[in-house]
């Protein structure tokens, strides 16, 4: 399965990632609750671990010291990624967003939306919003954050693997 990538630069508030984002469409069929513990599973034995299960918070906010997954379960959502000069992604059930450490994402609008996020190695994230404040020590954090041995939907072949591993 070939993912989408979106790549976003460092706009001056939000760092975003060298690394691009990996969009993988209609990659699960379980939609609901059976939908939901799929991605649980999937991303656990992938070694994406702490995961959770709500929406996506309507302002800019990005984690420096952890990638993130986002399964979309349920419904629809009008994502916007890398900050208010980012790119608009409409997303739905059964579509997986790979988020390196350092990308903003916000949701624009929603209908009955919930995912399942989880992290590599079951990390805990910090919550940034781009504020002046935050930097230079989430460009810090973002630098130290290793590549996952595994990608989240694809495991340990393709996916991020492949595509991140070629930007180090």
């Amino acid at each position: 399965m070939k993912p989408q990538l979106l790549y976003f630069k460092d706009d001056g508030n939000i760092p975003n990632s060298k690394f691009p984002v990996l969009i993988y469409r209609g990659c699960f069929s379980k939609e609901g609750e059976p939908g939901a513990k799929w991605l649980e599973e999937h991303f656990s034995k992938n070694n994406w671990k702490n995961s959770w299960r709500n929406g996506v918070f309507d302002y800019h906010h990005y984690h420096s010291n952890t990638h993130e997954v986002l399964g979309v379960y349920r419904g629809t959502a009008l994502l916007q990624l890398g900050g208010e000069k980012g790119e608009k992604l409409e997303v739905s059930s059964g579509d997986v967003i790979v988020i390196p450490a350092g990308v903003a994402h916000k949701n624009l609008g929603s209908e009955d939306f919930a995912v399942v996020g989880a992290y590599p190695q079951g990390r805990s994230h910090d919550m940034n919003t781009g504020e002046e404040s935050e930097r230079p020590q989430t460009d810090k954090n973002i630098a130290a954050v290793p590549i996952p041995e595994y990608d989240p939907v694809e495991g340990k072949e393709g996916g991020l693997i492949e595509f991140w591993n070629r930007i180090k």
